[in-house]
């Protein structure tokens, strides 16, 4: 296997794995007690945990720098508050009020809102391509939440309205730890982000009644915590040492096409030709921002997971 071929299935697992999550997820919030709120702070506290400890075997001389400077700690708790909460919470919100397949493509609308950040930022106009993502990305939300009546919402106001916080908490996500990621390991930053974000949900983790699952569903509230958070980062992690971040972005479409193919075949969720329609133009602008950098290749970015 050449390492192309590696990093290609690495990539490809590890967007699946993220998928899959979703999947587990609507599953918690339609059959059990299960609530966003509950399900975030025990994801958040798992795989934080286990994400630095996957840092104390790796690097151990490096897991606990960024608390050495009070800058770079300010940073950490900014990004739990404004970028890692409202990126998990917006998300199970609108897998709860919607379905796992609209509110993973609804996250892909993430880059939409860092392509008017940067132009309101720097007080410049979107590039061409930008515009012609957007406008393709807005196209495909619309049949995506009318499923081709334009007359009406196919989904309630409330899934739409997480489905757009979802994006706008991926954008926030995206952009708050830049600073921090060019100092130190990505897997330690998040890890601690977790870790530190988890404590908001922790009251109403250790007080509120606990949800009463069977094994099933403790065996799904463990997947979207380890394989589905954990295993998944690692393996998309792992992918960036064969193939380009603009590649792995593209590969990142296998996230919302396995939460569809999953929630249709095991949940029996609605999921129609116009939805299908939309979906793919909103991933097509994956496609054309990745074509986008390979034109212009002396800009090197440095690329996010989508979740973890």
């Amino acid at each position: 296997m050449t390492d192309k071929t590696k990093g290609l299935w690495l990539a490809i697992s590890g967007c699946t794995c993220w998928g899959m999550s979703g999947v587990a997820a609507q599953y918690l919030f339609t059959k059990t007690t299960v609530t966003p709120m509950w399900l975030v702070g025990v994801r958040l506290f798992i795989a934080g945990i286990l994400l630095i400890i996957w840092g104390l075997v790796t690097s151990p001389k490096t897991v606990f720098g960024v608390w050495r400077h009070w800058q770079d700690a300010v940073m950490i708790v900014v990004f739990a508050f404004c970028g890692m909460i409202p990126s998990q919470f917006s998300y199970f919100m609108a897998i709860k009020y919607g379905n796992a397949p609209t509110a993973t493509i609804l996250q892909f609308l993430g880059p939409l809102f860092i392509i008017a950040y940067i132009a309101i930022a720097h007080w410049r106009l979107p590039r061409r391509i930008d515009v012609v993502s957007m406008a393709i990305a807005l196209f495909g939300t619309y049949l995506l939440v009318t499923k081709g009546q334009f007359d009406s919402l196919a989904l309630a106001p409330i899934a739409v309205f997480w489905g757009v916080m979802a994006a706008v908490g991926q954008a926030l996500y995206t952009l708050t730890p830049i600073r921090l990621l060019k100092q130190f390991d990505a897997k330690l930053v998040t890890g601690w982000a977790m870790l530190v974000g988890s404590l908001a949900f922790m009251p109403h983790v250790v007080i509120g009644p606990m949800p009463h699952l069977s094994a099933l569903g403790w065996g799904a509230v463990l997947f979207v915590a380890t394989i589905g958070t954990m295993l998944a980062y690692m393996l998309y992690l792992q992918s960036l040492k064969y193939i380009l971040p603009a590649t792995t972005g593209m590969l990142s479409s296998f996230e919302p096409l396995t939460a569809t193919v999953l929630s249709i075949l095991i949940l029996h969720t609605a999921f129609g030709l116009p939805e299908m329609l939309g979906g793919l133009f909103i991933l097509a602008t994956a496609f054309i921002q990745a074509w986008a950098v390979h034109r212009v290749p002396t800009v090197k970015k440095k690329r996010r997971p989508n979740r973890v």
